[in-house]
């Protein structure tokens, strides 16, 4: 009776039990092999790499699976919250191309029937069952502030035992209710805590979904379940969603290992059915000659939204994660070229146990193969959704020549032998500038790049020469034909094997001759095939620029 009379002490508006709440989630209608997993981040700043990599596991679980993912928001803990963190997770997600069944949308509202899908609106649901816990003597009330905790550690320091609040050393473990009751009533602060049946020498055996059969000590501390605010604790509250939730496997990090003993318990504790956990390594970053984990302070490229800003395609990262996951994916791409990589199957006993290195050169190589495959009207969708957040120069060249831009990207995008000129959307304006008048204006006025052995008044010649006999729509060869015709005339070798032949006759060779003209239209000693950049501009544009450099 005592419980009882504790539990309507502490408790005296809540009317539920754990039954309604039942009532109120039903189990999904899945198959048995289908996988229900979730994201679940505090909103405290940017996606972290690492919680982007682990989410796409979960993800591809439940997918690969015809299972259901969804996204919480575990934001019980209001003084770390940071303005705009939910709205960066979801947009974040949506860019990296990884889709969520349920959860809190931008609108505000939840989609899925399982919510609400943040904590914070979950409130009462934890109540109910912490109250069923003090009820059933599982748990109590606890007075103590900073200084008793502290007196306790300090007595367990210098007797040399585990430090903590559990057994002899849990002073309120058998508080009456008659003095929980003076105390509240004095106003006196206090936590709901878990009464631990746990012992440190007894070792639970579980089996990680990474890390496989894993022995550990048994919890014995009597944890907090809810805080003095009455808002429940991270450990609780994940164990009441997930179940409710209908949680099947849990994808996290490494750093949770530790904490398995109190889920476990608090599952056990509540009759819950326990999730499988998979506890992943951190990815590392090459720091030098060595490697660490990445810092959430000190590195920027630690966050999801570097690489949103510095334009790699979300495509891209789910592409190098789908490496990092499983060492045999690089291999199955080679095999499906052109297969989405959401067609290929990971398996959890199948990760890396130990920490993944992030390769930037790797990571640049996958992005540029991803965009190669894409059409140039792809790019350029992709690519103007990238600069009207993050280059507006760009975005505005864009907007004002999109059939242009597309030719422009559509350059040696051939299904064959692609060129993959751009790992990156933030690589792609300093490649094709030339293309643009206004920028090409900008970068003529600090002077023409021409070859070290033409002097400007022979590059002028050439320049002249070629736009008299030039005929926009010739044909490849006979447009080549010319540049040869042009390069004898002028005293330059028509083929390079005669200028290798006799060097001192000529004044250098065909290829010194089609160089200026790429530089007179480019400014460019470097670009794609110039016969296909003449004609993306168009005869206009190239007879402007011919004659701009002609009149300098």
């Amino acid at each position: 009776m005592s419980n009882e009379n504790m539990a309507e002490l502490l408790f005296p508006d809540v009317q539920q039990l754990p039954t309604d709440i039942y009532s109120l989630y039903p189990p999904r209608n899945l198959s048995t092999s289908a996988m229900v997993t979730r994201f679940a981040p505090s909103p405290t700043g940017s996606l972290n790499i690492g919680g982007l990599y682990a989410t796409l596991i979960s993800e591809r679980l439940a997918h690969q699976s015809n299972g259901v993912f969804f996204l919480r928001i575990e934001d019980t803990d209001k003084k770390r919250e940071i303005k705009g963190s939910l709205e960066n997770i979801i947009n974040s997600l949506s860019y990296f191309g990884i889709h969520f069944d349920e959860g809190p949308t931008l609108s505000g509202d939840d989609k899925g029937a399982y919510g609400p899908y943040k904590q914070s609106s979950r409130i009462q649901i934890y109540k109910v069952f912490i109250k069923h816990f003090v009820r059933n003597g599982l748990a109590y009330p606890c007075f103590c502030d900073t200084d008793d905790l502290q007196k306790i550690r300090i007595s367990q320091q210098n007797l040399k035992v585990t430090t903590g609040y559990y057994g002899q050393w849990a002073k309120h473990r058998d508080i009456s209710f008659q003095q929980a009751k003076e105390d509240i009533l004095n106003g006196k602060p206090f936590v709901i805590r878990l009464k631990s049946l746990g012992s440190s020498d007894t070792r639970i055996k579980y089996h990680d979904l990474v890390k496989g059969p894993i022995e550990i000590p048994e919890n014995d501390q009597d944890i907090v379940i809810m805080k003095t605010d009455g808002l429940p604790t991270y450990h609780f509250a994940h164990a009441i969603d997930d179940y409710l939730m209908g949680t099947t496997h849990v994808i996290r990090g490494d750093e949770w290992l530790s904490s398995v003993p109190i889920h476990i318990q608090l599952f056990e504790t509540l009759g819950f059915r326990i999730p499988e956990y998979g506890h992943i390594a951190p990815i590392m970053k090459q720091v030098g000659a060595s490697k660490r984990k990445f810092s959430k302070r000190k590195d920027l490229d630690g966050t999801a939204e570097y690489y949103k800003e510095q334009g790699y395609p979300g495509m891209a990262i789910s592409e190098y994660f789908m490496n990092l996951i499983n060492s045999d994916f690089e291999e199955w791409r080679m095999a499906n070229p052109h297969k989405s990589f959401r067609d290929f199957f990971i398996y959890a006993d199948k990760m890396n146990a130990s920490g993944a290195l992030l390769d930037m050169n790797k990571l640049g190589d996958i992005s540029k193969d991803v965009i190669s495959r894409l059409t140039g009207k792809q790019v350029l969708d992709h690519l103007y959704t990238w600069s009207k957040e993050f280059d507006s120069e760009l975005y505005t060249l864009i907007d004002k020549n999109k059939e242009y831009t597309i030719n422009i990207l559509n350059i040696g995008r051939t299904i064959e032998k692609p060129r993959k000129d751009y790992s990156k959307w933030s690589d792609v304006k300093t490649m094709i500038a030339f293309f643009y008048d206004e920028l090409f204006e900008k970068d003529v006025l600090s002077g023409y790049k021409l070859p070290k052995n033409v002097s400007f008044d022979v590059a002028k010649e050439i320049v002249l020469g070629f736009s008299k006999t030039y005929r926009f729509n010739n044909e490849k060869e006979a447009w080549f034909h010319e540049i040869k015709e042009l390069a004898e005339e002028l005293g330059f070798a028509k083929e390079m094997k005669q200028y290798k032949a006799n060097p001192n006759s000529y004044k250098g060779h065909v290829g010194d001759v089609a160089m200026v003209i790429r530089v007179a239209l480019t400014n460019r000693t470097n670009t794609p095939d110039l016969f296909d950049i003449m004609k993306v501009m168009g005869e206009n544009r190239v007879f402007e620029r011919m004659q701009r450099f002609i009149r300098i």
